[in-house]
């Protein structure tokens, strides 16, 4: 049933995948700083970095040899020239103004090409300039590798599936567990998992985590993954030896979202505590070991985390959010509470009705007297450890989170599974083992319930009208007039367009080199939502241009774009 319960939800999230049509800007982003060559931002001044530029021009050879032989002189020329090696001296070439990028290079910045594959030095130079660690970007960069040339939903909603059945692995380990240690009657455990499996993999949690392409899918299998190991040598009293595992799941977890720290610090306080107040102090005494190794680790693998937390627009925003204390902070506990149950189960009239019936458990639970009084005092501290560390999460993100997304909290939707499913063990569980079974019915009808009425989330559902658009006028050349820095959510239209201008509608009113705006007799102007029309249009008139068709109009953008098609009057 195992294997069954892993298909299902393979199978229903490929489906989810098969349907994506679009992209997140950060999910683009994410693309290319995996797979932009030493080229983490588009800059419309700058199109090549000045890395890229140098590894281009100076480190690339026609052979391998020559390359790996020019790398060589660098590294010698840097050591003993420092800051006036040529690497260092090297300029890019900056333009007063934006300037046109061809469809090709939009496909070098979003995809892996023949001669740059597998170049995670490239990976770790992009990522730097971010506010996240790197790992998650390795392996996206893995699968572009594997996947030349192609942008699909497939190639980054591939690495996400993964990562849940991951957590469904843990589900599964976790349950066989307390099944062989007494904690769970015998066979309650192992369906208790395919429960969890099916209430995870198939909530709208889960199919969004699976949606996203990016770093929270393997944050929360990181997440689920620390907490088994934590149960499994809590119970086994191992903390004291084959830390391995222990220690390359935290320093994972840390190289792929820093929010993992929330999860990773408050779990280590409940063990260290348990294990103290336990005189376990041989255990404790390895264990602190075990982390500081692991942080260490982490630290010198990525040395930049200390700026990305402390330091970074991104932290400094996280690190401002808590300083506010209570201000709006009702108001944050209450938008991520409702993200929360609607994501792990479907609705709020259902979830809080789950939700009272799950603390009614916890209460009996409580109360239970049991005959075993070690059994017992074990069956605390897995509680303290599955809710503690949650509900600190959950505090924590919601005062540091920049935006009231599901994304920030996707590491507690299998976690809420595994309450809902403790809590259908609580109550099949009294009934003999051949009947069991019975409990993976709840599991598998709210699972159904919750597809069916999947809301769409990351699926961007009518972008393929767009790219048809760019391809049907792809010979055409394309001027994008955005706000801010939209034109992410368009690169791969931007890859169908023979050559586009990435501007804002002063830069257009003041441009100084016109006849590239001119030249053409025909050209596609795509507004972004931000960008006034009037204004727009009015711009564009300077220079000839004037609106022959509207081929998208905002109403049937997926991004609130307009897409016009423009002649050049004589």
């Amino acid at each position: 049933m195992q294997a069954a319960a892993l298909i299902c939800v393979a199978v229903v999230l490929c489906c989810f995948v098969a349907r994506k049509e679009g992209y997140h800007m950060d999910e683009l982003l994410s693309f290319e700083l995996a797979n932009a060559q030493f080229n983490p931002w588009i800059v419309p001044t700058q199109p090549e970095g000045r890395l890229a530029k140098f590894v281009r021009e100076e480190i690339r050879g026609d052979s391998l040899g020559e390359t790996l032989g020019n790398l060589a002189d660098t590294v010698q020329d840097l050591v003993e020239n420092r800051g006036d090696s040529k690497l260092l001296q090297y300029r890019a070439d900056v333009y007063p103004e934006p300037v046109w990028i061809d469809a090709e290079r939009f496909r070098d910045y979003l995809t892996v090409g023949k001669d740059d594959g597998f170049n995670y030095l490239s990976v770790y130079f992009n990522v730097k300039d971010d506010n996240h660690p790197p790992l998650h970007f390795m392996l996206l960069h893995t699968m572009s590798s594997l996947f030349r040339g192609t942008v699909s939903p497939f190639v980054g909603c591939f690495l996400n599936i993964l990562a849940i059945l991951g957590c469904c692995a843990c589900f599964f380990c976790l349950g066989s567990l307390l099944e062989d240690q007494g904690i769970l009657p015998a066979g309650a455990g192992r369906m208790g998992g395919i429960c969890a499996c099916l209430l995870y993999g198939l909530s709208p949690g889960g199919i969004a985590t699976a949606l996203l392409i990016r770093m929270y899918g393997w944050m929360t299998f990181f997440c689920v993954a620390l907490f088994y190991l934590h149960v499994k040598k809590w119970l086994e009293g191992s903390f004291d030896k084959r830390n391995r595992g222990l220690a390359a799941v935290t320093v994972c977890g840390f190289l792929t979202q820093y929010f993992f720290l929330f999860y990773c610090l408050l779990l280590a306080a409940v063990a260290a505590v348990s294990l103290a107040a336990g005189k376990r102090y041989r255990e404790l005494k390895a264990y602190i070991r075990t982390m500081v190794v692991a942080a260490v680790i982490g630290v010198a693998v990525f040395p930049f985390s200390i700026q990305d937390v402390f330091a970074s627009g991104r932290g400094e925003e996280a690190l401002h959010n808590l300083g506010q204390g209570l201000s709006g902070y009702g108001e944050r506990l209450a938008a991520f509470g409702g993200i929360l149950i609607r994501g792990s189960f479907g609705s709020l009239l259902l979830g809080a009705v789950l939700l009272i019936c799950m603390a009614l458990v916890l209460w009996l639970v409580r109360t239970r007297k049991s005959g075993a009084g070690t059994t017992e005092k074990r069956e605390k501290v897995l509680w303290l450890m599955l809710l503690l560390p949650c509900a600190g999460y959950f505090l924590m993100a919601a005062r540091m989170s920049p935006y009231l997304v599901d994304r920030y909290i996707m590491p507690l939707f299998p976690f809420a599974a595994m309450l809902l499913a403790l809590f259908l063990v609580r109550v099949f569980g009294s009934l003999g083992p051949g009947r069991r079974y019975l409990m993976v019915l709840p599991a598998l009808v709210l699972g159904i319930l919750n597809v069916a009425s999947y809301d769409g989330t990351y699926l961007y559902r009518g972008y393929e009208r767009q790219l048809e658009v760019a391809a049907q006028y792809g010979e055409l050349p394309c001027v994008c007039l955005y706000d801010g820095l939209g034109y992410y959510y368009n690169l791969v239209e931007f890859t169908r367009y023979e050559r586009t201008l990435l501007l804002t509608t002063a830069e257009l009113e003041n441009r100084q080199e016109t006849a590239d705006l001119t030249e053409p007799a025909k050209i596609v102007v795509l507004k972004k939502a931000g960008v006034e029309e009037e204004q727009a249009l009015g711009a564009l008139a300077r220079y000839g241009w004037q609106v022959e068709s509207v081929l998208l109009s905002e109403g049937e953008s997926v991004y609130g774009d307009t897409v016009y098609l423009c002649t050049r009057k004589e």
